[in-house]
This record gives structure tokens, C-alpha cells and sequence, in this order.
């Protein structure tokens, strides 16, 4: 027997510590939960994280402007001429080459669905403009075509394609 346990029972001193042991760990965790719950998205930053979006009401030749966690997204129900021109460009000698297919859902090409951003400065294009009747953006003259490919202008890359998907015919999810 060691000098510290008692001489009377030393497997009651081992509960006594463990059961003080138990308890301080329990009132730690409770203290620290309101702290490491406050890291937890908000309920209306989680609202934010998807979007559906009906798009019966899109004509064709129509572009939408949705909001999307503070973003601008562009939702473009394209005609034949659009997809047509967008398909039959040389994607490979684009700054940011990606064919018009990668862009689209496979079987909906007429539906675009992109973040209305610049990806030079960040500023918010203007559609149905532009050199290539796609997008411009006036800040700095940055041209999209109808895929959102950028064509010319300092913008270094093409219009950001979300994460979105068709839950049924008419109505997708973004995000």
C-alpha cells in the first residue's frame, strides 16, 4: 500500500477521485456547449444553402436573375441559335477552354444555369450583350458568349457553373 491511499479503503479514494474526475468533465462540456453550438451555421444561412427554382414561367430566349447565398445566379432558357452557336465554337483555343457541353446537363442544353459574377473584378454582367450575344460587363469590358464562355476582355475565366440539379422537369435545386 502506497503513503497516499487510505488505510481503511483504499478502493473508496479511487471512486471518489474518479467520480470528481466524471463530474468535472461533465460540467467542462456543459460550459463549453453554448460556445461550440455558436459555430453552427445560422437558421437562415442554412436556407440559403439550396434554392429550387420553378422554371415553367422561363420563356424561351428568357434569362432569370435568382439570388443564391448573396450571389446573382443567371438561369437562361437558351433557343436553338444560342445552343447552336455555343456548340459550334473551337473551345479549345478559348482563355478558359471547356466545351458548351460541360456547361449543361446532359439532355438540357437549352437551360444555363450560372453565377452572374465577373470573374475579373466580380462585377454583375449584363446579358444579352456583348460581342458574342451572350454577356458583357461594362466595368472592364469583359465579353461572354452564350455558354458564358469568356471570349475577350481581362476576365480570366468563364461564368461560374453552381452545383445544381433537375428535380423534375420544370424545377431545379442550386446547391
Amino acid at each position: 500500500m502506497s503513503k497516499t491511499d487510505s488505510p481503511k479503503n483504499p478502493k473508496r479514494r479511487d471512486f471518489i477521485v474518479l467520480t470528481a474526475g466524471a463530474m468535472t468533465a461533465v460540467g467542462a462540456a456543459s460550459a463549453l456547449w453554448p460556445f461550440v453550438d455558436s459555430m453552427n451555421p445560422a437558421a437562415d444561412v442554412l436556407a440559403l444553402a439550396s434554392v429550387e427554382v420553378d422554371l415553367k414561367p422561363i420563356a424561351v430566349g428568357q434569362t432569370v436573375k435568382i439570388m443564391w447565398r448573396g450571389k446573382p445566379v443567371f438561369i437562361r432558357h437558351r433557343t436553338k441559335k444560342d445552343i447552336a452557336e455555343a456548340e459550334s465554337v473551337d473551345w479549345k483555343a478559348l482563355p478558359d477552354p471547356q466545351p458548351d457541353s460541360e456547361r449543361v446537363k446532359l439532355g438540357k442544353p437549352e437551360w444555363l444555369v450560372m453565377i452572374g459574377v465577373c470573374t475579373h473584378l466580380g462585377c454583375i454582367p449584363i446579358g444579352d450583350s456583348g460581342d458574342y450575344h451572350g454577356w458583357f460587363c461594362p466595368c472592364h469590358g469583359s465579353h461572354y458568349d452564350t455558354s458564358g464562355r469568356i471570349r475577350k476582355g481581362p476576365a480570366p475565366l468563364n461564368l461560374i457553373i453552381p452545383e445544381y440539379q433537375f428535380i423534375s422537369d420544370t424545377k431545379i435545386k442550386i446547391g
